[in-house]
């Protein structure tokens, strides 16, 4: 459909043609069209955007997830309030010494033999405590923030910087794709984890500067960054060949021949047909984002202790799973539960805006 995304009238013998390549979207149709003659009034398109949005919203399945990852989004964003209202702590304290009232009986917070105590479902230490004597559920909600805000971060870096160098690739061709294609083969050819970790363990050390910036090693802009840096390829690769694909079509040439220059027609005409596949990669991003950041944080290349995230906690938990394996599993289930979510979500929004998926077309 053109960029204005403005809804054309048609005869019902074109619509029916135009629609018969799905018979259930032409059962729907015959419908409405026969509603449309009986009441004497024109039948129109309907706009690709509203058929996605009636298409997820059909969908129970991804909407119960997105809700779910709302809802830790949520959890997540009220850790000051629990830290000082419920837990009366923070997520750097530590209580070696502490005791705790458990069913009206003092228990230590860690045990002489150095066990730390599990959980309490109480407000101090709901979830236990690690070998520190640090409150996990407080830590719990404040590395859900960590992890949440880098993983957007990144994802939203990502979506920049692989619109920016796909549409300019693959509009322009010529010598600018070929220096952007080599240079996101090159990012390519490594594999995801591997060029994190080799990108995080030197900037952890030296930080970075761009510029009159200075990053240092311990920011969490480092992270991000080289999150979105390996993932901008397997972004950039499908927009490129999309944008290849729109820059033949006769709504870019008519553009051209009323004098647009590219850059105008990439704004006006490219981008807005790519938004589409933009808002399918989005959710998938976060998740694989989330995912990278817990992986290069669990190995030491990502997020620095003491600061807490879910995969600094899964990190310290390993060392502790048998005496304290609660250490482990709960960061470990927060993190599983919120790329589920996105990724049943990312699907779900995959299924809406796929123009194969069936749906009878009803007023």
């Amino acid at each position: 459909m053109p960029a204005g995304g403005r809804v054309s009238v048609l005869p019902y013998g074109a619509l029916r043609r135009a629609m018969a390549i799905d018979p259930a979207v032409e059962v729907g149709v015959e419908q409405l069209v026969g509603r449309a003659r009986a009441n004497d009034e024109p039948v129109a398109g309907v706009a690709p955007s509203r058929l996605a949005l009636r298409r997820l919203r059909r969908n129970k399945i991804a909407l119960t997830f997105g809700m779910l990852f709302v809802v830790v989004v949520a959890v997540c964003l009220a850790a000051p309030y629990w830290s000082h209202d419920v837990a009366h702590t923070d997520a750097f304290k530590n209580h070696i010494t502490d005791q705790v009232d458990v069913g009206g009986k003092l228990k230590d917070v860690v045990s002489t033999d150095g066990v730390p105590i599990g959980p309490t479902w109480h407000g101090r230490f709901f979830l236990g405590a690690d070998e520190s004597g640090r409150d996990i559920a407080v830590r719990l909600l404040y590395g859900g923030r960590t992890s949440l805000m880098i993983g957007t971060g990144a994802a939203t870096l990502t979506i920049l910087l692989a619109v920016a160098l796909g549409t300019l690739s693959g509009y322009f061709g010529g010598w600018t794709d070929t220096i952007i294609s080599r240079t996101l083969d090159i990012f390519w050819s490594f594999p995801v984890l591997l060029l994190g970790i080799a990108l995080g363990t030197a900037l952890a050390l030296g930080g970075l500067q761009l510029g009159p910036v200075e990053i240092g090693g311990d920011s969490l802009l480092i992270p991000l960054l080289i999150i979105a840096l390996v993932y901008t390829p397997y972004m950039a690769r499908p927009l490129r060949g999309q944008v290849l694909a729109l820059r033949e079509k006769e709504f870019v040439e008519a553009a051209r021949a009323q004098g647009l220059g590219p850059f105008r027609i990439m704004f006006s005409e490219i981008l807005p047909n790519l938004s589409s596949t933009i808002i399918v990669f989005f959710p998938l991003m976060i998740a694989n984002a989330i995912l990278l950041e817990a992986a290069l944080s669990f190995l030491g290349a990502g997020v620095r202790a003491p600061r807490p995230s879910w995969g600094t906690m899964i990190s310290d938990g390993v060392a502790k799973i048998v005496s304290g394996p609660h250490q482990a599993i709960v960061p470990g289930a927060m993190l599983v539960l919120a790329v589920l979510a996105l990724n049943v979500f990312g699907d779900g929004v995959r299924d809406a805006f796929d123009p194969r998926s069936k749906l009878r077309v009803e007023r």
